[in-house]
């Protein structure tokens, strides 16, 4: 006789649920960059959400100029969150769009799959967990990367020609545009091209120029503020006299698409009176000449920038900007180096208004926030991965650890920093200012 059984439903737990991450790259200028991120962010919300065992772990967006690893911070991002576990899938349009290089390629993709997470590559429709994910990978990154270089070699022929031709590749600068293959004259934009070489040779220097110009309103080509790498290029541009200096710059990877300087790699073409003029070549020349002069009575530190070991990690509390270091009161025996927000150095205070912060004085809250007697720029480098600076004379150091350290300092004043022979030199102008007026 069969014997029936009843078997009682029993409680299942939750679906663990795989958090799915999308990678990016962005079209490049910041209104179209927002415009494609924000596209991409409600596609992938959109593509995530249909699956219910899948939860969107964010997208990681950089900007389109290279497939390199080391160039794109929010790969690297990207690659940390999933050291950290944080990330369970990583979906990306293509191969190509993931990395150019096959060699990065596979190496991204065997250490993502050590830690158990796969790569879904859409268009390729390829999961780089699978069985024969790799050798499908490595072989249509191969065609992609070659496909990448005769492009690139298609393009590098094309601008090369063209230089040879004593034709600019492109004529997007202050001042002119590039019309029928000749730049054309923007009469507003060549009115500041002219204020910026009449105000430096009055004496101004190139940081002064960029405040004045952004304290006025003065727009920018492209949108931005006025800085002085900006300026400085303005004034060694030999366009502005209507000569042309072609293949001034080369591009000699197609993948890293690092630009350097030609010094003799390649030939450059000198094409005179090409088109009309916006700064006489006297003036351009006696430029220059100042620039030169200028360059020689303040010679530049020769210490690298990125061996100083605040560069890139004091964060302004007032505008979120870096700090970066200048010499203040430069060429006078009050000349010391301090630490700077970037907004309240080109802009002003009215536009941010932190203070600036001397060099020694952040050593010195360093050393202590690290318990040392003195300032170790090792152990600093070890141990502190960001400062904060929330308000007037505060400091917070954050540990790569992830705990904090809150400082307090004062600026002394110039009268603690003075020498014996400075003090007594004061003594002495002091009293012959009594002196004379006794006499009186």
């Amino acid at each position: 006789m069969r014997e029936i059984r009843k078997i009682e439903a029993r409680a299942t737990g939750p679906i663990q649920r795989k958090r799915v991450a999308a990678y990016a790259r962005v079209s490049s200028g910041k209104d179209a960059m927002l415009h494609s991120l924000s596209a991409q962010v409600s596609y992938y919300n959109n593509y995530i959400g249909k699956r219910g065992d899948w939860e969107f772990a964010g997208i990681y967006a950089d900007e389109a100029l290279t497939g390199t690893k080391g160039a794109r911070p929010e790969f690297q991002r990207l690659l940390e969150d999933c050291r950290a576990g944080e990330i369970d899938m990583v979906i990306t349009k293509s191969i190509t769009r993931f990395a150019r290089n096959t060699v990065i390629l596979l190496e991204t993709v065997r250490e993502l799959k050590l830690l158990g997470i796969d790569v879904f590559f859409q268009k390729e429709n390829i999961h780089s967990i699978s069985g024969n994910g790799e050798v499908m990978i490595s072989i249509l990154a191969s065609y992609a990367q070659e496909e990448s270089r005769s492009v690139s070699e298609n393009c590098i022929w094309r601008i090369r020609k063209k230089f040879a031709e004593g034709r600019p590749n492109t004529g997007r600068m202050l001042g002119y545009r590039l019309t029928d293959s000749k730049l054309r004259i923007i009469t507003g934009e060549a009115e500041i091209v002219r204020r910026i070489f009449t105000d430096y040779l009055s004496g101004k220097g190139k940081l002064a120029i960029a405040k004045s110009l952004n304290a006025d309103g003065v727009p920018t080509i492209n949108g931005g503020i006025w800085r002085e790498n900006t300026i400085r290029g303005i004034l060694q541009n030999e366009k502005y006299t209507g000569d042309m200096l072609l293949q001034k710059t080369f591009i000699p990877n197609h993948l890293t698409k690092k630009t350097h300087i030609n010094r003799g790699e390649l030939p450059k073409y000198h094409v005179a009176n090409s088109h009309e003029a916006i700064i006489d070549k006297k003036v351009f020349a006696e430029v220059q000449h100042e620039i030169e002069r200028r360059a020689a009575k303040y010679p530049p530190n020769t210490r690298q920038s990125n061996r100083y070991p605040f560069a890139g990690l004091i964060q302004c509390g007032q505008c979120g900007k870096r700090y970066q270091r200048r010499i203040a009161n430069a060429g006078s025996k009050y000349a010391k180096p301090v630490w700077i927000c970037t907004t309240f150095d080109i802009q002003g205070k009215a536009a941010c208004s932190s203070q600036q912060i001397p060099e020694n004085i952040l050593m010195d809250k360093a050393a202590e926030a690290l318990g040392l007697s003195d300032f170790d720029e090792t152990v600093f480098t070890d141990q502190i991965a960001k400062i904060w600076v929330p308000a007037h004379n505060k400091l917070t150091f954050v540990f790569r650890d992830g705990h904090t350290s809150e400082a307090l300092w004062q600026n002394p004043s110039r009268r603690e920093s003075w020498t014996t022979e400075m003090r007594q030199a004061a003594r002495e102008r002091q009293q012959a200012i009594i002196e004379g007026r006794c006499k009186k």
